[in-house]
């Protein structure tokens, strides 16, 4: 296919979207349409479709079956899954039976087999956009036209699209496509058309671009409107991270503090430190009522001699045996004299 000095506007003096289009596409050639929003991506992919005609200049050599997918597909039509399917199987001139064939081939491979009853107005926006790829695909096209074909489409739906651009160019088909969302990695032999001001310019393939990654950090209630005046000016958004929650602040470690059992009666369980119990007093021995009536001057007389003496404080040490004192001999009641 051939594009010699296409030009296009809407409308006679309007402004020209197109001017001095030249651009050749071969069989087996997937060609990616760059620009940014507003340049006239769709107006070109529509015009290489057939979708449009040039206003001056023409295009020629364009295959005879043209798979076309819109930015958006018109769901609002009347018919259900299956029936649109059979229906546009029977446009690109299939008979009945390979048009049931294919429609049934491509609602299973797209998972659409859930969708076939359902009607066109009632489906989301990435399940219409499925529908929209499998009519372009009914019967294999020499030149198949997508138009910003991964939105709206889940993760698995997005990697079905390189499988389809594949099979189309291993049957001698050409692709050509549009994308802003940076998916075109996924096409790493395709070729580069740059559209500004209306003119196509061949840009170097992804092997010999030179290509920098920048990251950015935005307040996240302005990143909507970053992400999408950065796709508006024609750079591809490899990856947007959510913002991160804030950590918890550290919670201050607990203070072990022991049971009320733990500790001794003299410490309140205020304190929460154990506190070392006294050491037991000493025995004291109670004198008979007639030592005590002594005096104390001097040493006291020896009782009970021969027995076992009991001294006088300051004096020598007791001998073994029996002491004559009741309470530390055991004999109560006792008094010795």
């Amino acid at each position: 296919m051939r594009l010699e000095d296409v030009r296009l506007r809407y409308r006679r003096g309007g402004p020209w979207v197109l001017r001095g289009v030249t651009a050749r596409l071969d069989p087996g050639e997937v060609a990616v349409v760059l620009g940014r929003n507003g340049a006239g991506k769709s107006t070109l992919l529509q015009l290489c479709a057939g979708v449009l005609r040039p206003v001056r200049g023409r295009v020629v050599d364009r295959p005879r079956h043209v798979g076309w997918v819109p930015e958006r597909f018109p769901a609002d039509q009347p018919f259900t899954v299956s029936r649109y399917l059979v229906g546009m199987g029977r446009v690109a001139g299939l008979g009945r039976a390979d048009a049931d064939r294919a429609a049934d081939r491509w609602t299973d491979r797209l998972g659409l087999a859930p969708f076939r009853g359902v009607r066109l107005p009632d489906l989301s926006k990435g399940t219409a956009q499925k529908v929209g790829l499998a009519q372009a695909m009914l019967r294999t096209p020499g030149l198949l036209v997508l138009d910003e074909p991964w939105e709206g489409l889940d993760s698995a739906a997005r990697g079905l699209v390189p499988e389809l651009v594949d099979e189309v160019l291993a049957g001698g088909g050409a692709v050509l496509v549009s994308d802003h969302r940076g998916e075109t990695v996924r096409l790493p032999d395709a070729r580069h058309w740059a559209l500004a001001d209306g003119v196509v310019t061949e840009e170097p393939t992804t092997a010999a671009r030179a290509v920098a990654v920048v990251e950015i950090a935005v307040p996240a209630a302005r990143l909507a409107g970053t992400v999408a005046r950065l796709r508006a000016d024609g750079h591809h958004i490899l990856r947007v991270r959510e913002p991160a929650a804030p950590p918890p602040p550290a919670a201050a470690p607990p203070v072990p503090v022991p049971s009320s059992e733990a500790l001794p009666a003299t410490a309140p369980p205020s304190e929460g430190l154990p506190t070392v119990p006294p050491s037991p007093a000493p025995p004291v021995s109670v004198p008979s009522p007639q030592a005590a009536a002594r005096p104390t001057a001097g040493p006291a007389p020896a009782v009970g001699r021969g027995s076992g003496a009991v001294p006088s404080p300051g004096g020598p040490p007791l001998p073994d045996g029996p002491t004559g004192d009741p309470a530390r001999d055991g004999r109560a009641g006792e008094v010795a004299r």
